[in-house]
């Protein structure tokens, strides 16, 4: 035995208990919602923040950083995934999802704010020993010091493809969409580099609130009363709210005369509401009217001229939303829950009809970041058939001389321009309009007769409209 003296042992350090950001746990729950139920950020995010605010320590700012988080983290998932596979030692597919959840929202804090690099990492250390216990927080703390060693354009240097060997892939991971969306865009875009570029650049910004005054019961005016309030740029319904404004808190929508509206769905209805028609004009249709947004505009609008709408819905929660959004219309309208493909209805009876038709929502990232994670190729041939019988519904629902608008929040050119052209091939008594002077002041419209806004040159969602007038 060695008769050396033993070393004292060192005292072990007292656990200390993780510290709760509520921020943090926050936008963790909200991530897993998306990630386990499906669900969409825009779905889960308000009530979460409407129940920490009910807390005395959860402040607008809180709100913010949150809202930054959640929506930072969805729109960049791509890039990070790619970031975070080059630091650990196993497919991602083999990290546990709440973990990845963590790295997720530790890179965006790293590589897409301005916080501070210990803030970053230390906050994401605590949020994973909270939810997820001390041992994986360890391989969170791990992760992250190794993602914290460069900047996003330098990661970026070193898992993206040069443009020059793999354009599509090489746009994919700089701007966080599925390969196959960069593409579909790319085609129905056209043009060369400096244009899809801006296309995705603005799928990832943060889109403004935009109100819409329903005729007859509210003004642009009376919305542009409201603090942080600017006039809309090409609807005169449309009002846009400043970062931060709370929707909620405008005395006209909490009324329903006014509503939250992305201005290019606002143009899509007036569109076909100022169409020029002869004869009578007092039957409008919304046949594929949930949740509720342009039936609204519609109804005020027929009220305005003594039309009456009805609106079609096929899910019965879907039309009991579109009810509510209706309910006050100062004119007469009717809803109800209907297959339009099976329609109750008589045909030839209306004189204008919209169908917006279920579609991919590639035109609405902005507001529905994970939508592009969600989406395969495949879904388009899921759509393809209901697209198609939703357009000739339509185009037997109106009357000879009447208006059908033919609309999705797609650009895809399998679910526009497609669908328009394979119906009117076996519907030869039809005839597009052009829809372009029915946009006034919108520029960059293309060369018509169909319409397709950006979010890059429009400052709106990427909606589709076609105009078709049947003529026997």
């Amino acid at each position: 035995m060695s008769d050396q003296p033993r070393r004292p042992r060192r005292p072990a350090k007292p656990y200390r208990r993780p510290q709760k950001d509520p921020v943090r746990i926050l936008a963790f729950e909200a991530l897993r919602a998306v990630d386990e139920r499906d669900a969409y950020a825009n779905l889960v995010l308000p009530p979460l923040l409407r129940k920490a605010r009910e807390k005395d320590d959860f402040d607008a700012r809180d709100a913010a950083l949150a809202t930054e988080l959640v929506y930072g983290t969805l729109r960049r998932q791509g890039t990070y995934d790619a970031v975070i596979a080059a630091c650990v030692d196993r497919p991602l597919r083999e990290v546990d999802p709440p973990v990845l959840d963590v790295l997720s929202l530790g890179t965006h804090q790293l590589l897409g704010t301005r916080i501070p690099t210990h803030a970053a990492v230390s906050s994401s250390v605590e949020l994973a020993r909270v939810v997820l216990g001390d041992g994986r927080a360890k391989f969170v703390n791990a992760v992250l010091r190794k993602v914290a060693q460069d900047d996003l354009d330098g990661w970026i240097a070193k898992v993206a493809p040069p443009y020059d060997e793999d354009p599509e892939d090489h746009l994919a991971l700089v701007h966080s969409h599925p390969r196959w969306v960069v593409s579909a865009l790319w085609d129905s875009l056209g043009g060369g580099r400096a244009g899809i570029e801006e296309l995705l650049a603005a799928d990832n910004e943060r889109p403004a609130v935009t109100l819409v005054a329903r005729p007859g019961r509210s003004t642009a005016d009376e919305l542009l009363r409201e603090e942080s309030a600017e006039p809309g740029r090409w609807s005169p319904y449309a009002v846009r709210l400043a970062e931060g404004g709370e929707p909620g808190a405008v005395d006209a929508v909490r009324a329903g005369r006014a509503g939250v509206q992305d201005e290019g769905s606002q143009l899509v209805a007036l569109a076909l509401a100022n169409a020029p028609l002869d004869g009578p004009d007092g039957k409008w249709l919304d046949g594929c009217a949930g949740p509720g947004g342009k039936a609204a505009l519609l109804a005020a609008l027929a009220a305005e001229r003594g039309a009456l709408l009805l609106a079609s819905e096929k899910l019965p929660h879907r039309a009991g939303l579109v009810a509510r959004s209706l309910a006050g219309n100062p004119g007469p309208y009717q809803v109800i829950a209907a297959d339009g493909t099976r329609p109750p209805w008589r045909p030839g009876v209306f004189d204008r009809v919209l169908m917006d038709v279920p579609c991919t929502g590639l035109g609405a990232l902005r507001r529905r970041p994970e939508a592009r994670w969600r989406r395969r190729p495949e879904d388009l041939e899921g759509f393809a058939p209901l697209q198609r019988g939703l357009l000739r519904t339509a185009l037997d629902s109106v009357r000879v001389g009447g208006i059908v608008g033919y609309a999705t929040c797609s650009p895809h050119l399998a679910e526009t321009r497609a669908v328009v052209d394979d119906v009117l091939k076996q519907w030869p008594e039809a005839e597009l309009v052009d829809a372009r002077p029915l946009l006034p002041g919108v520029p960059d419209l293309g060369e018509g007769p169909d319409v397709q806004l950006w979010p890059h040159r429009h400052g709106t969602d990427a909606m589709y409209l076609a105009l078709i007038r049947r003529t026997g």
